[in-house]
């Protein structure tokens, strides 16, 4: 374990491993056998399941529970209050433990304030789910969608900013001046 700062009031249960310069706050839970990446940042009130995997640079605000089956890579944010799922149909009365959905959350990616993610469904590389959005589906790399079910609205740049193609197909980002490129129904960041 690297040197990390966890709140009095924080439960850190066994078989963890927990990156160097992470900060977990008042009391979050930290289940057996998660894997949480260097220089994360733990909200209140969070619960981390066990064996979740979480990247480095995770950014967890209040109240969210991360359920095992999920998977979050380098810099993802996950908003205030936002939910995950990992059973299709639960019921209480039927134990379903050992029939978890994936669900992995691709680097760079960010969920908004109670947002909910239906298990299954994966969230691409620098995806934008906008606040109270329900994800019902799978969501592309950089794609915007909002609303219950959420829909794909337009596309983000890695800095969270609209883009708006041109008629050859590019974008360019107003703050990093990164540009982008829209062909055949995915967007990719060219590189120079």
């Amino acid at each position: 374990m690297g040197d990390y700062f966890a709140h009095e009031t924080a439960i850190i249960d066994d078989n963890c491993k927990i990156g160097e310069g992470t900060k977990i706050w008042h009391f979050s839970h930290i289940m057996p056998n998660c894997i949480i990446g260097e220089n994360c940042n733990i909200g209140q009130n969070v619960v981390v399941s066990p064996d979740v995997v979480l990247g480095k640079n995770v950014k967890i605000q209040n109240n969210v529970s991360i359920y095992s089956g999920v998977t979050c890579e380098d810099d993802v944010f996950l908003g205030p209050s936002m939910v995950f799922t990992n059973v299709t149909n639960p019921r209480s009365a039927v134990n379903r433990r050992g029939e978890y959905a994936k669900t992995v959350v691709k680097k760079g990616a960010s969920i908004g304030a109670n947002a909910t993610i239906v298990c299954g469904h994966d969230i691409g590389e620098y995806a934008f789910i906008g606040a109270g959005a329900v994800v019902t589906k799978t969501v592309p790399a950089y794609a915007l969608v909002v609303g219950n079910p959420a829909k794909q609205m337009g596309w983000m740049s890695e800095y969270g900013h609209r883009l708006d193609f041109d008629e050859k197909g590019i974008a360019i980002c107003p703050e990093s001046k990164e540009k982008y490129k829209f062909e055949a129904g995915k967007v990719q960041k060219i590189i120079v």
